[in-house]
């Protein structure tokens, strides 16, 4: 106990007394979504991969500042997708579902030993969720120009996690999403935003820098994907996508005696700390037939107690 309790204390020495870790849930991976988010296609049945790839080497305090002990992070993502839209209206609207299978590698460095584990550096490899929506709705209005789409809930479905990883892939709690998507087209010209709003239940056993595992309530989270693109021919286009994130409320620790205290108070002060990014880049989107190709970049910028860094977005849909 002794020897982990040091590790910690180290540790928070080089972050000078603050947070450590991003707060909320975050479970969507932000920027998966760009191109005509909002205009879901006609009935049938589609398949759809997103390739990722994140990197980053700072990351933020509250202030905006680095935090001295972070090293850096990379992350390597596949996510397989099916949708399935129906011939079925409801209340004018196509009706579908869809799930999402993603397989994420996580490789974490910290320039002095930290977590339940002392170590400084962290990696896994796993399926951390399996994402479902029983109900989305699909509107096509103003003669092709306007199109709204809307999830009543993409369930987040864990499938565990790594316990004393800090770079553990599954958080071992659920996230409920409602989501609403809007595509407007305007001549040659595309805007399009994806809004969502997460609602997170208690992380059993959440590892922190400072040497325990905690139960954890994540705080929620509001963010949204955009993008704003032109049409050259009707089978390229080039724009400019990212996103925004903030935590809207507080994440909340479930503290008792077998914390010490001044461990306790230093969790007690992470609790309020909100996390936060924006992120812009450009992006290319090509129509071949049946199948559709899109390459992004997204840089992220100021963020407050998160990584900030910069990510790439391949994405390929197959429409049967």
């Amino acid at each position: 106990m002794r020897r982990v309790l040091g590790a910690g204390l180290a540790v928070l020495l080089l972050l000078g007394g603050g947070q450590a870790f991003a707060g909320g849930g975050q479970s969507y991976p932000n920027g998966a979504e760009a191109f005509m988010s909002g205009a879901i296609p006609p009935p049938g049945v589609y398949f759809i991969d997103y390739l990722y790839y994140y990197s980053a080497d700072t990351m933020k305090d509250d202030n905006g500042d680095d935090v001295a002990a972070f090293d850096d992070v990379s992350v390597v993502a596949n996510v397989f997708r099916g949708v399935w839209i129906s011939n079925t209206k409801i209340l004018g609207a196509d009706y579908g579902q869809h799930i999402f299978v993603p397989v994420i590698g996580v490789d974490l460095n910290f320039k002095a030993p930290v977590g339940p584990e002392s170590k400084d550096s962290y990696d896994d490899t796993s399926i951390p969720y399996v994402i479902y929506s029983p109900f989305i709705l699909a509107w096509h209005l103003q003669q092709g120009k306007l199109h709204i789409a809307a999830s009543l809930v993409d369930l987040y479905i864990p499938t565990g996690q790594d316990d004393g990883n800090l770079a553990s892939v599954g958080q071992n709690f659920w996230t409920f999403e409602p989501v609403v998507a809007v595509t407007y087209m305007l001549d040659n010209w595309e805007f399009s935003a994806k809004f969502m709003y997460d609602f997170n239940t208690t992380e059993d056993d959440s590892a922190t820098v400072y040497g325990f595992e905690v139960d954890r309530d994540p705080g929620q989270d509001f963010h949204f994907d955009y993008s704003v693109s032109y049409a050259f021919t009707k089978a390229f286009r080039l724009g400019v996508n990212g996103y925004y994130y903030t935590q809207t409320t507080d994440d909340s620790y479930d503290l008792n005696d077998s914390i010490p205290a001044p461990v306790q108070e230093l969790l007690k002060a992470d609790e309020g700390y909100r996390s936060q990014v924006f992120a812009v880049g450009p992006g290319v989107w090509y129509n071949y037939k049946n199948m559709f190709f899109s390459l992004r970049n997204q840089w992220e910028m100021g963020a407050k107690n998160k990584t900030e860094g910069y990510n790439i977005w391949a994405k390929f849909t197959y429409a049967f």
